[in-house]
């Protein structure tokens, strides 16, 4: 039994089909905290055993570690850019954590988190993240083995990942919204970048560089890298409600999307639906 399962959900798979397609949804929206970071945040907690943490985020880190400090007995500072959603800073403040704002972006957020001398979060480059967020694809494959490819929203590469490393060798589809790619322009350029920012998904796909960790396991498995626009986020997450009156993030409908364009590889896909920090009305 992994170590998380105490403190952690085990999200459900859900069978559907989609436009005459079979379709596997993992409903990692559903997960503490309401995204796959707390498997993340408690993973790192657990292997530092210590009192005091620091971290910078967009928003579901910081709920993450926020939460995972909460659980652990540990006190936890989150800096999040001025930017940041309110739905989401608000949780943050709600599970005890001091939520301090700063910068315009996440990586100003989190130079200054840096500079407070505390243990730092990584919020994806580290192995302890990466190897909690590779939780939900083992999941994934043990629920439903017979799940041949599997779409990941990336932002900074932790949970995508975790998935190559827990995948078996199934397809790994990574999805970024056209203009906020940081994975993407590491792939092309074989080695993190800085890149653009600008996406409907910012606050939680928004890193400006991705993780040379994670950038260095993708190149050694079976992965794919494909780019949404924003209004295909927004479509696919609309058509989750629509559909299966799932409610997600535009962030957890990133994957969906890149499954609606049709290019789908293998006989039965999964799509992780990745988190649903967001307040927003059906259209």
């Amino acid at each position: 039994m992994s170590p998380l399962s105490q403190y952690v959900r085990r999200t459900p798979t859900m069978h559907v089909s989609v436009d005459g397609r079979p379709l596997v949804l993992k409903l990692e929206h559903l997960q503490l905290t309401g995204s796959f970071k707390i498997r993340g945040a408690v993973n790192k907690l657990l292997s530092l055993n210590v009192s005091e943490v620091v971290t910078a985020s967009g928003g579901n880190h910081g709920i993450a570690v926020a939460q995972a400090a909460q659980l652990l007995g540990a006190h936890a500072t989150v800096f999040v850019p001025v930017t940041a959603p309110e739905a989401k800073t608000k949780r943050i403040e709600a599970l005890g954590a001091k939520l301090i704002r700063h910068g315009n972006s996440y990586a100003e957020a989190a130079l200054a988190a840096r500079d407070l001398g505390l243990p730092y979060i990584e919020a994806y480059n580290d192995p302890k993240v990466i190897e909690g967020q590779s939780t939900v694809t083992h999941e994934i494959v043990e629920d439903v083995p017979e799940v041949d490819s599997i779409y990941v929203a990336v932002g900074g590469g932790g949970l995508v990942a975790g998935a190559a490393l827990a995948s078996g060798g199934r397809h790994i589809i990574a999805v970024e919204p056209e203009h906020c790619c940081a994975m993407h322009n590491a792939l092309q350029a074989g080695e993190p970048v800085d890149s653009e920012v600008n996406s409907i998904a910012a606050d939680a796909l928004g890193a400006t560089r991705a993780g040379a960790l994670s950038l260095e396991i993708l190149r050694q498995h079976d992965v794919s890298s494909v780019l949404v626009s924003d209004e295909e986020i927004l479509a696919a997450r609309d058509r989750l409600w629509a559909d299966f009156r799932l409610a997600v993030e535009p962030a957890g409908a990133a994957a969906f999307a890149s499954f609606l364009k049709g290019d789908a590889p293998g006989e039965l896909p999964c799509v992780i639906l990745c988190g649903a920090n967001s307040d927003w009305q059906p259209r």
